[in-house]
């Protein structure tokens, strides 16, 4: 009995550390992050145009 108390302290004990760490990020970081991540996405598909262009006019 006093084996499984101490390692159910002993797990409590980790997830308070272990989740006391983490960083929370606000509103507006979230915002910026998905901006960003937007920004990307259409850089990737300008790129994809690019090269789409590109093989075409080769191929003629």
């Amino acid at each position: 009995m006093r084996k499984s108390l101490l390692m159910i302290v002993f797990a409590f004990a980790t997830m308070s550390i272990a989740t006391s760490c983490r960083e929370e990020k606000t509103t507006g970081e979230k915002i910026e992050e998905g901006m960003d991540d937007v920004g990307d996405e259409i850089e990737d598909g300008a790129d994809e145009v690019e090269d789409a262009v590109d093989d075409a006019t080769d191929d003629n």
